[in-house]
């Protein structure tokens, strides 16, 4: 075959005025995002090297488009003769600016082969692939076949095989007629029941995944062998702008996020009286908590959630972090339902996770090792001067006018109230203080540490990401949230052993409420084998059994021996101030901050210049255990 663009060298090539238009975006580096009839679309969201190309032909549906589409720049046709014009010409254009170019050409098999409907087993499935003779194209070709992840696939193993381009009709069209660089890639359709056509959504979603991440793996191979570009991972290959499906689902699943308070829903309003019942009982008796009326209308908070679309995210990362939170709300919104019914204590149970064993030996072995230099009286450290609601609210301002003066958008509110339980709490941009709280006054510093500086930063932080997402939080966030905030407690030189101890005694309590121990029988099981004070003992129990029994209290040691242990492998803790996020997140936010789709956080927490703060995440990084904190 010819190659068109090789037809009239000394003639430049005349073009229609919407594909001059965007050649013009591409040489003045301006995104691309044009359609076409048949669902078409040409989208480049800065330019790179390559180009990631599917041939629609009629089909719907079809996983190897979603591969092609997930990438920064992409081009789905209708069919060859659409395709090649296009291809020439913008391909044209980035060779010239950068010596090289390549062309993912991505598509599937007509079958699976190798499986039935009745099959017995699984057997692996097809991957075929083909590439041009040039080196960078060759090194591009094993990259993409080094680079399926059988993890990632999970169901089925991959079988890659090599095959002669030229036994494809479409690959050698576009590699003879373009002159291109080229890599063919061709899979079966596993995702695809044979006989009946019915789709496994999970497998297909993890199949793009997989294809998606092996592409990009073949393009740094590409880069890195003609030196067109200098990357440190092929993510940073990724895309740098959100489309507009993305925006509008994260508004609306921030809509549902804010139609409700999850922690206010199931935290009583009336503690303190709900105390004066207990102790009046003997102690024998759970007291009865009362709860807000719900505002929300689940059923059409529900509606909403599940009427949002992610199909058009063109992002196979960002659409999982979405599912996963709109999955985390649901979820959220069952057990406020379920508020005061047995129903509750399971919904919180697959809300948070249970006690693991080894969580609870290590709160068990904090609370033995302490007993004896332990003053679990109810104010907390014997001795100290205590500070009540106003001493903290105004330490709470200074520390908040402290942040504003670094970044005007920390626009924080306090709020006094006399419905909540002693202590604080953050709710989206407002800190909550019970009017009924009294502390340790050498606390105060540590306690705003916990809160302001990580809490409320984060969501601050969040804000500025431009996705609400980051500042309602990723699913499961919670866990690394709370173990950041107590060890911005040590980090401010305000980790006492009391502290320590009621972290530990919650995870304890927790497995007990979790095992059906009645709220009477771990007070007892606190005060009597643990020796805390019967004010503090209550205060852990009502946060355990408040609105039927929430596993929440577990995850603040769990989450400090998370951080602990990714300090010690030589993680950082940046990422986790650009917004709330899980441990589980540390690599997505690591891959779309290589990408430019995050921002490094606009303010960092205040503790982390504490004069010996430096000295005590030296300690960290070498090793430590939470009982380091405190007896060291």
């Amino acid at each position: 075959m010819t190659r068109t663009h090789h037809r009239d060298r000394d003639r430049p090539a005349v073009y229609p005025e919407w594909l001059e238009e965007i050649l013009g975006c591409i040489r003045a580096d301006k995104p691309v995002r044009k359609d076409f009839e048949h669902g078409g679309r040409l989208h480049i969201d800065r330019p790179l090297p390559f180009l990631s190309l599917f041939l629609v032909r009629g089909r719907q549906d079809i996983a190897a488009r979603d591969v092609a589409a997930a990438n920064a720049s992409y081009l789905i046709a209708n069919n060859l003769e659409e395709a090649l014009p296009i291809v020439a010409a913008v391909g044209g254009v980035l060779k010239e600016r950068f010596g090289a170019f390549m062309l993912l050409d991505v598509d599937e098999l007509e079958h699976d082969t190798l499986l039935t409907d009745d099959s017995p087993y699984l057997p692996p499935f097809e991957i075929r692939i083909a590439a041009t003779g040039e080196p960078a194209a060759e090194e591009a070709e094993t990259a993409l076949a080094e680079g399926v992840d059988i993890r990632q696939v999970k169901f089925r193993t991959p079988h890659v095989e090599r095959f002669a381009l030229e036994t494809d009709f479409q690959a050698t069209a576009l590699a003879q007629q373009t002159g291109f660089s080229l890599v063919a890639v061709r899979f079966a359709p596993i995702y695809r029941q044979p006989e009946s056509g019915k789709i496994y959504h999970d497998l297909r979603e993890r199949l793009i995944a997989n294809i998606f991440d092996a592409g990009l793996r073949a393009f740094a191979a590409f880069v890195a062998a003609t030196q067109t570009l200098k990357i440190t991972t092929h993510r940073a290959l990724g895309r740098k702008a959100f489309v507009d499906a993305v925006s509008r689902a994260d508004r609306s699943i921030d809509e549902v996020a804010a139609s409700f308070d999850f922690l206010l829903a199931v935290t009583p309003i009336n503690a303190d009286a709900a105390w004066q019942e207990f102790k009046a009982g003997n102690f024998k008796r759970a007291p009865r908590f009362l709860y807000r009326p719900l505002s929300v209308q689940v059923e059409v908070e529900k509606r909403k959630l599940f009427s949002v679309a992610f199909d058009r995210f063109e992002d196979p990362v960002l659409y999982h972090l979405y599912r996963e939170k709109q999955q985390e709300l649901d979820l959220q919104l069952s057990l406020i339902t379920a508020r005061e019914t047995s129903r509750f204590v399971e919904y919180s149970r697959a809300l948070y996770g249970p006690v693991e064993a080894t969580l609870h030996r290590s709160a068990a072995e904090i609370l033995a090792k302490t007993e004896k230099a332990a003053h679990d009286g109810d104010d907390g450290e014997a001795g100290n001067e205590i500070a009540d609601c106003r001493d903290v609210e105004i330490a709470a301002r200074a520390m908040i006018d402290s942040y504003q003066r670094q970044y005007e958008g920390f626009t924080a509110e306090i709020q006094l109230r006399d419905d909540l339980p002693p202590g604080l709490l953050v709710s989206d941009g407002r800190l909550l203080i019970s009017r009924t709280t009294r502390v340790p006054a050498n606390r105060v510093d540590a306690l705003l540490s916990h809160e302001i500086g990580v809490h409320l930063l984060t969501y601050f932080n969040g804000s500025a990401q431009g996705l609400r997402l980051f500042r309602s939080g990723l699913a499961g966030y919670e866990g690394m949230q709370e173990g950041l905030a107590v060890f911005s407690e040590y980090m401010a030189g305000g980790m006492t052993i009391a502290r320590l101890r009621l972290v530990a005694a919650r995870v304890v309590a927790c497995a007990a409420m979790l095992e059906g121990r009645k709220f009477a029988e771990t007070y007892d099981m606190l005060v009597g084998e643990h020796g805390f004070g019967p004010a503090t003992a209550f205060n852990v129990a009502l946060r355990l059994y408040r609105g039927g029994g929430l596993a929440k209290d577990a995850i603040y040691l769990r989450g400090l021996m998370e951080l602990l242990d990714h300090l010690k492998a030589g993680g950082a803790l940046d990422p986790f101030w650009m917004g709330k996020i899980s441990a589980s997140h540390f690599r997505v936010m690591q891959e779309l901050s290589l990408r430019g789709l995050l921002k490094m956080p606009v303010i960092r927490p205040a503790f982390l210049v504490h004069p010996h703060a430096q000295a005590r995440l030296d300690k960290a990084r070498a090793g430590m255990t939470p009982l380091d904190m405190v007896t060291s």
